[in-house]
């Protein structure tokens, strides 16, 4: 094995596969959505309802039994349990795609739809229904500011500290479905190549950045996912 340190970062291409869309679309929508409706602050103040019932429906669509984790997530699962050295997953996606294909500690830098929390106390909990922001809050008792626990634009990302630490560690950077444009995550690749990592992008279309990378290689990640990683353990 010609690496001992593997950094992995999967964006929503890993999840289109299994029936999930894309977040952002082309104009700019997110599932009909602008952005200022439903994925700031200022749009959950402004109304609390409308961003409840969108991640309510995301989680309903999640959770159906229409969803499953594809070939790609099972590859990861399958090299994190195979590989000797150190592997660090992390995901701008928020399902729980690569818990339910196996893989055990996948850092969600943009959180879960599977998680809430309370606006006043920050407290988080796992959530699996719908959510309505007039509940109360098991920890502070307050009600009115329940919310899902995802990264809104303008709120810090989750982990960064462990994943930066993971960036500087690792001699192999493999990006997986990410169009590479919403940072901090954007920028972990070009940290890695500085450092003397080597860097790939696998990806169904080129990125903003492919050719910022080692070696980028397209098409569908269930195809890509498990041919690369499989052949990562052989070497």
């Amino acid at each position: 094995m010609p690496y001992s340190s593997v950094f992995v970062l999967t964006g929503a291409g890993i999840s289109a596969e299994s029936g999930i869309k894309t977040f952002r679309d082309k104009d700019g929508l997110w599932e009909g959505h602008s952005i200022l409706d439903v994925a700031t602050p200022e749009s959950f103040q402004r109304n609390p309802t409308l961003v409840n019932e969108f991640y309510n429906q995301r989680r309903s669509q999640l959770l159906g039994g229409d969803v499953h984790p594809n070939l790609a997530h099972i590859a990861l699962a399958e090299f994190e349990t195979n590989f000797n050295g150190d592997f660090v997953l992390v995901t701008q996606n928020v399902d729980n795609l690569h818990e339910r294909a196996g893989s055990t500690a996948a850092l969600h830098i943009h959180g879960s739809l599977l998680h809430g929390k309370c606006g006043y106390c920050e407290q988080g909990f796992d959530i699996i229904k719908d959510m309505d922001h007039q509940g109360s809050c098991s920890t502070c008792n307050k009600s009115g500011a329940l919310r899902p626990d995802i990264v809104w634009f303008g709120e810090m990302p989750k982990h960064m500290q462990k994943i930066e630490e993971a960036v500087y560690r690792c001699d192999l950077f493999v990006s997986i479905g990410t169009s590479a444009a919403v940072y901090p995550a954007a920028g972990y690749s070009d940290l890695a190549r500085q450092l003397g990592a080597k860097t790939v992008e696998l990806n169904l279309a080129p990125s903003e950045k492919s050719g910022d990378f080692d070696k980028s290689i397209l098409g569908p990640a269930t195809q890509l996912v498990p041919q690369f990683f499989q052949e990562l353990l052989k070497q």
